[in-house]
């Protein structure tokens, strides 16, 4: 393991170097490989794996800190050889700049940006070898960043065989609380079933909460789902606090099941029934359309929160959105979001009767 290594605290490492850092490998006694692509980047590779891809992401949104302590422990073990790999598994800190600052962005949300649009091509990133740099250039580091986990992901995924058993996990905790405190946002599959395997994957963990997204998005887990046909969820684990103030029994469960995941460890599941599970849709969208949008209701109101119709939602320079039929409950509130983009989104629940497999 490099000097720069020696304490395998893989997360100091990345919010030391939260722009850049040239591509290294190593290997560890057991035989497995360790590649750093870049920061906050470290694909492994066990000397005997299975068949499973998994990328774990984190951080994403920079103030988002449990899932970045769960994964920051994850390869902390992997590197002092206490967790033995069984497949291939590739660790992301997506925003470590953000991290740095405490902040969920500095200037770009990222989970606005990937899919391509980002629009950085493959000239400017080869031209752009860090995101400092790019930045100086007058080019959004926070865009350059999702265009270079974009190719860090296809890497990842192309340097083996094609169908093997793929997924991308984006892991995230939510501005507010929730009256689901652990819920998942299934990305649109364009007509393909959502997955039984998957549901009672993450149902054993606790997360037995939906969101089933009906139209394409900029977010990781779309691209993943979509650009690689991997199994992906944008994970959201709880509430959004600073290093060190996470509650990490809250999360046992969570960091288990990725730990057997990596592992090969067995998992239990139970058959999967539409009962067991909360599902929801998106009824519609409501977007900040002026500086002047403000939303109506108390500011720690929780996710899934339901009001009654007629209810007035939010207000944008004359404009008022009411709740528009019973069983509507609102998520991801937040009116402090560029003028254009998505300030809250209305669910509904659903059936997916006939349409999982």
């Amino acid at each position: 393991m490099p000097q720069v290594l020696a304490d395998a605290d893989f997360l100091a490492f990345t919010l030391k170097h939260p722009y850049f850092y040239p591509a290294t490998s190593f290997v560890l006694h057991n035989g497995t490989k360790c590649d750093i692509w870049d920061t906050g980047v470290i694909c492994f590779t066990p000397l005997n794996y299975g068949n499973k891809d998994i990328v774990l992401s984190s951080g994403v949104h920079g103030n988002e800190t449990a899932p970045i302590e769960i994964c920051a422990a994850l390869v902390k073990d992997i590197l002092l050889q206490k967790l033995q790999l069984s497949e291939r598994v590739l660790f992301l800190f997506g925003n470590p700049p953000a991290m740095n600052a405490g902040l969920r962005e500095i200037k770009d949300n990222m989970n606005r940006f990937f899919s391509g649009a980002h629009q950085i091509d493959a000239a400017v990133l080869a031209e752009a070898p860090s995101a400092q740099q790019a930045e100086t250039a007058g080019l959004s580091f926070e865009k350059l960043r999702c265009a270079r986990l974009e190719q860090y992901v296809s890497r990842f995924f192309q340097l083996v065989p094609e169908g093997r058993n793929r997924a991308l996990y984006d892991l995230h905790t939510a501005i507010r609380g929730s009256k689901f405190e652990k819920f998942a946002v299934y990305p649109y599959l364009h007509g393909k079933p959502w997955s039984e395997q998957q549901l009672t994957l993450w149902a054993s963990c606790g997360v037995n909460t939906f969101l089933l997204m009906q139209t394409p998005a900029t977010t990781f887990s779309y691209y993943g789902a979509q650009q690689h046909n991997a199994h992906a969820f944008t994970l959201e684990l709880g509430k959004a606090r600073p290093f060190g103030q996470n509650d990490h029994s809250r999360f046992a469960d969570v960091a288990l099941l990725l730990k057997k995941l990596i592992s090969g460890d067995m998992i239990s599941t139970k058959a999967f029934a539409e009962t067991d599970f909360h599902l929801f849709e998106v009824y519609r969208a409501i977007n900040k359309k002026t500086e002047a949008f403000e939303l109506c209701f108390a500011a720690d109101i929780e996710n899934f929160t339901q009001f009654a119709p007629g209810t007035v939602l939010a207000r944008d320079e004359g404009i008022e959105y009411v709740v528009e039929q019973p069983g509507e409950a609102l998520i991801f509130p937040n009116a402090k979001v560029a003028i254009g983009q998505r300030a809250m989104l209305m669910v509904k629940p659903i059936s997916v009767a006939g349409r999982t497999a």
